[in-house]
């Protein structure tokens, strides 16, 4: 194996990627209904691989987390923002229950199997993957009053038990998160993933990538002018104003006719209708048979997003901006969508519309470009990032994680992933509000947590594999039976406390909440996996950034008590 290391020491990025490549494979294997996922899978295989000997910098497990959880908060910041209130009143209790059973479990574990204090520390800091207490118990461990000596072992046992109970700390987590809760629940992670969006919607139906009805409720149809003949076309438009249709081109005998409101329709001239299905039916009686294959007649149709900055429409309902916007400016569009902060909105004559609401039109480009005019700024799609938004965000957000507090002599801090994730909530929220810059498309921000997770995975599975497997060989299983119990009991009390008391009944919302309240990175990587869309980001933001306080604060109490 020696040319193997000579590779990895060579090129240590080699690894990293084996290790994604293999654990993602593995994780696509089902044994019968658990299947492992990627995350589960690259951190398994990185254990192995670390066996050869890879020395990979830390700034790399830095920056891929960072870049995973800025992603995460960014996608989910105008919902976050949204839930805040009494309705988050159960998420903190969970994230409380799982301290305080975690700090139960560590302090019983200890006592029976004879731990001292530095080794039950490093064990509530790997099993529960809470890093932080290291250095919480470490400066505690010196306030003891004890020899140099002694509190030099002691630290040292710290590094012990974390280094022996962090891998399956991860594992373990990822297990309980993604396949017992759902069992115990007989409930689907993506089914009430996709319940939960759909409710948060309103019941708007919000079609997904490549998707489209089977019956678009826009079309545009061709008819030959019967009974239509000898009026204007602004007749045929305003035949009656609760069923509005445009049309779009006219053909007479060969040639094209130029559209105009005045234009006088003439018998056998062909017409293209646009309009909402049911009203174009409607309107069909009055104009003559439907034809078909005309050429010539066809018409390039376009959705575009239009974000709603005129000061004349904003605080307006729906009705009054129909009722005061001319023909003129109407004509030949409509609309077929709301957006608000990224919740679509049902449009109702009675919905007031904000300025920062993006509304969805439908229409030829001349006519969208003249609605824009009158609404605001059109929104282009595009596939590119907007880096200085991004970078400014991720900046930000270290900075603010580089903050610490002292409570009670205790230092507390956000870390570089809770600065992260709190900029990642606060720029997705205000991009959601001007979206006219700061684009970072659904296609990026998925690779984001998806490399930035998977690859934070592995480096720890590099970095730690080793060390693991080599200081359980020569210490025994016993600290590693203890990780076990300390990943697993909190875990499952504070599952059955959440089902059972608190009355979680959506697999997905719990899972996050749950992934969170024990700041399971990992974990929550393959519950969003298995949701299929962010509806557990929301509960996974609130009790991670209580996770992160509470399971630091243990670092004193695991000394204290045990």
């Amino acid at each position: 194996m020696e040319w193997l290391q000579a590779i990895f020491k060579r090129s240590p990025e080699i690894a990293l990627f084996l290790s994604l490549s293999l654990g993602y494979l593995i994780g696509k294997i089902k044994f019968g209904k658990f299947q492992l996922g990627g995350v589960a899978g690259s951190l398994l295989v990185a254990v192995v691989v670390s066996q050869v000997g890879v020395t990979i910098d830390s700034g790399i497990k830095a920056v891929l987390f960072a870049l995973f959880i800025y992603a995460v908060g960014f996608e989910s910041g105008p919902e976050f923002f949204r839930s805040l209130g009494k309705q988050s009143i159960k998420e903190i209790i969970l994230a409380v229950v799982l301290a305080a059973t975690g700090l139960l479990t560590v302090v019983v574990c200890a006592k029976l199997f004879g731990l001292d204090k530095g080794l039950a520390a490093g064990v509530a800091a790997g099993g529960l993957t809470q890093s932080a207490i290291i250095g919480t118990a470490g400066d505690a461990l010196t306030r003891l009053g004890l020899a140099a000596d002694e509190v030099k072992r002691l630290q040292g046992n710290v590094a012990v038990g974390y280094a022996v109970t962090y891998v399956f700390g991860s594992f373990g987590a990822i297990i309980m998160c993604v396949n017992v809760l759902p069992w115990i629940m007989k409930r689907s992670i993506r089914d009430d993933a996709i319940a939960a969006q759909a409710a948060i919607q309103s019941g708007v139906q919000v079609m997904g990538p490549g998707q489209q009805a089977a019956a678009p409720e826009l079309v545009g149809r061709l008819f030959e002018v019967g009974p239509a003949q000898g009026r204007t076309v602004a007749d045929i438009e305003q035949i009656d104003k609760s069923v509005p249709v445009t049309i779009e081109r006219v053909k007479r005998g060969g040639s094209f006719v130029e559209l105009a409101p005045q234009l006088v329709l003439q018998q056998g001239d062909i017409v293209l209708v646009v309009g909402r299905r049911a009203d174009v039916l409607q309107t069909a009686g009055s104009l003559g048979r439907e034809v078909y294959g005309i050429d010539g007649m066809e018409l390039t149709m376009q959705h575009r997003d239009i974000v709603l900055t005129s000061k004349a429409l904003d605080g307006k309902t729906v009705d009054e901006i129909r009722r005061s916007t001319s023909n003129e400016v109407r004509h030949g569009v409509y609309v077929v969508g709301l957006h608000r902060e990224g919740k679509a909105l049902a449009i109702t004559p009675d919905l007031v519309v904000r300025a920062g609401d993006t509304v969805t039109v439908f229409g030829a480009e001349n006519d969208v470009q003249r609605v824009a005019q009158h609404v605001g700024p059109v929104l282009v799609p595009s596939i590119k990032t907007d880096f200085v938004y991004l970078g400014a965000g991720l900046v930000a957000g270290l900075l603010v994680g580089l903050l610490t507090a002292k409570i009670g002599g205790i230092p507390l801090t956000l870390g570089s992933g809770g600065g992260a994730l709190l900029a990642g909530l606060i720029f997705g929220w205000y991009r959601a509000k001007r979206q006219t810059f700061g684009n970072l498309p659904p296609g990026a921000v998925q690779i984001l947590k998806d490399l930035g997770l998977a690859g934070f995975v592995a480096v720890v599975g590099l970095q730690s594999g080793l060390q693991a497997v080599t200081t359980v060989r020569d210490h025994g299983l016993t600290i590693f039976i203890v990780g076990v119990i300390v990943t697993l009991v909190p875990l499952l009390l504070t599952m059955l406390i959440g089902i059972y008391v608190l009355r979680y009944n959506n697999a997905a919302v719990f899972a996050g909440a749950l992934s969170g309240s024990r700041s399971a990175n990992p974990a929550f990587g393959e519950v969003l996996d298995k949701a299929g869309n962010s509806v557990p980001t929301v509960p996974f933001a609130i009790t991670y950034a209580l996770a992160n306080v509470l399971l630091t604060l243990l670092g004193p109490l695991v000394v204290a008590f045990a």
